[in-house]
């Protein structure tokens, strides 16, 4: 599963929103912050690690997640290719829109 598809669930979203905020989480404390059964948590974990948007590092019996750089980055390519083509649209908008004022201008003298 890539990013986008960890990402199309609502507390998917929230539990990474959560690991961000606070660096890095254990699963007991991300499971706090949700009402649901401790083996639902895992299983979002699970997908958001597949999908590179968390990474999991073991210590003692404890599982700790924190951003992963490299499922966060594939989005923000994604994201600022959208930006980039959304920027030359509402440029040549931009152009169109003086073209027809400087049109107007010259038909009112």
């Amino acid at each position: 599963m890539n990013a986008f598809a960890a990402l199309a669930d609502d507390t998917r979203r929230e539990i990474v929103k959560l690991v961000a905020m606070n660096g890095e989480l254990n699963a007991s404390e991300i499971g706090k912050n949700f009402r649901m059964s401790p083996p639902a948590i895992s299983q979002h974990l699970k997908i958001l690690k597949e999908a590179k948007v968390l990474r999991m590092k073991k210590e003692a019996q404890m599982r700790i997640y924190s951003l992963d750089a490299s499922g966060i980055g594939e989005l923000e390519d994604w994201l600022t290719d959208i930006v980039n083509l959304w920027n030359k649209r509402l440029d040549k908008l931009e152009r169109y829109l003086l073209k027809v004022k400087k049109e107007r201008a010259r038909d009112r003298k």
